[in-house]
């Protein structure tokens, strides 16, 4: 008789959804940070005399380092694997909060607010990089969808925290250290997701992940058009989300006489919109394709918003629900296309170079947008810089849907009921 070879079993399912949760609950911690300073941002002003400058100073210097860290660190995942990985930049986003809630002067607070940056976008890459190997080819746009709404929770919490937190709101430096705690939770949550991952790996049969043997800057240079172009789309898509929504609160009070409350509020409309219907649209590019048009709708309906909301009286309630529309169906799209167009072994560092120009955006318009508040004494200036952006990023949708159409597309289009 053959001696029988014993073979591991697949991970089930349901363990696969729970290091979703868990590292989606890192997340939470990592966005709570994140959005934070807006509706600090006219308490800043009051307490502690910032002007618009210096809180886009604080909201801008995050993305300065990333703008070469990400990429690196994205070589460093692919390199050294995620467990890791995680660890390292999950930890300096708890030590970047806790600087920045310790200090009163502008100096201090960007500095922890740079090392927050430094490990923030290479922990999301990281956690994405995660994603797209557990749930590549098992409902991954639906995985990355779920995944957001959990991490878009952390910044519902801290929008709304005037809110249920309106006993912390006398102070500036309260909210900052319940930020801290956000900190906490983000790393206690990795190193759970660190004994899961090795205990799969003793236990369960899984995917060998390939790995790169060099770090090869020369690599990027190898991606394809459609990478580009998802790329582009990425930049101009969350320089007009993530620099508006810095400026949110303190816009909806002093334009439109709203209550730090309200306006909280509606800036946390994004968030709560995107945490209902990124799955659902993620669920239905999983199934009828069709990505490179689904990002050209969410760019479109993003142009008019920033206009509605400079020029009208019209509801706040309705620009707001049109951003919130956009907010979770490009994301929902946009990010499990990269695991389509690149080779799964590069996919760290592909992830890293998109989330590293994004951050040039981020950096650049946070800056810009501060200067223009200042400049022109009002937002009107901002606002049209905002709306400049979404029609760019409906031109970058529109090439890449081009070149998935032609002979070198990557299947970007073709959905579960087209692959069969």
């Amino acid at each position: 008789m053959e001696p029988k070879i014993l073979t591991k079993p697949e991970p089930p399912l349901a363990f696969r959804w729970i290091i979703l949760v868990v590292i989606s609950l890192a997340m939470f911690g990592n966005y709570y940070i994140y959005d934070s300073i807006s509706p600090l941002a006219d308490i800043l002003v009051k307490q502690l005399k910032f002007t618009d400058a210096n809180i886009g100073l604080l909201q801008g210097i995050y993305s300065v380092p990333n703008i070469f860290m990400v990429l690196i660190g994205g070589m460093i995942i692919d390199k050294i694997g995620t467990r890791v990985s995680t660890f390292i930049f999950t930890a300096l986003c708890l030590i970047g909060a806790s600087i920045t809630a310790s200090f009163s002067d502008i100096t201090m607070m960007a500095i922890g607010r740079l090392v927050f940056g430094l490990g923030a976008e290479s922990m999301i890459v990281a956690i994405t990089t995660v994603i797209g190997r557990w749930f590549k080819g098992k409902q991954l746009s639906f995985a990355f969808g779920l995944n957001l709404t959990l991490a878009r929770l952390g910044s519902f919490t801290a929008l709304n925290s005037p809110s249920w937190g309106a006993v912390f709101y006398d102070t500036w430096k309260y909210p900052l250290l319940i930020a801290v705690g956000a900190g906490v939770l983000a790393l206690s949550m990795i190193v759970i997701y660190w004994g899961l991952d090795s205990h799969a790996g003793k236990n369960y049969l899984l995917r060998p992940v390939p790995k790169q043997d060099k770090i090869i800057l020369r690599e990027i240079f190898s991606f394809s058009k459609s990478y580009w172009f998802v790329v582009l789309l990425c930049v101009t898509f969350y320089s007009g989300i993530f620099p508006f929504q810095t400026f949110a609160v303190k816009f909806f009070m002093e334009a439109h006489g709203t209550s730090r409350e309200m306006g909280g509020f509606l800036s946390s409309m994004l968030t709560l919109a995107a945490m209902i219907l990124t799955p659902m649209f993620g669920l239905l590019a999983d199934y009828i394709g069709r990505r490179s048009l689904l990002m050209m709708f969410g760019s479109l309906i993003l142009i008019p918003v920033y206009l509605l909301m400079a020029y009208t009286n019209v509801t706040l309630y309705l620009p707001m629900a049109m951003m919130g529309l956009s907010f979770s169906l490009i994301p929902a799209v946009m990010w499990p296309s990269v695991a389509i167009i690149v080779d799964e072994s590069k996919l760290g560092t592909a992830y890293g170079l998109m989330t590293m120009i994004q951050n040039i955006g981020l950096a650049t318009f946070n800056f810009l947008i501060g200067w223009a508040n200042d400049f022109s004494g009002g937002y009107t200036m901002g606002m049209w810089i905002f709306s400049s952006l979404g029609f760019f990023g409906l031109l970058f949708a529109f090439l890449l849907r081009q070149s998935e159409l032609g002979p070198k597309g990557h299947g970007l289009e073709k959905g579960i009921s087209k692959s069969k």
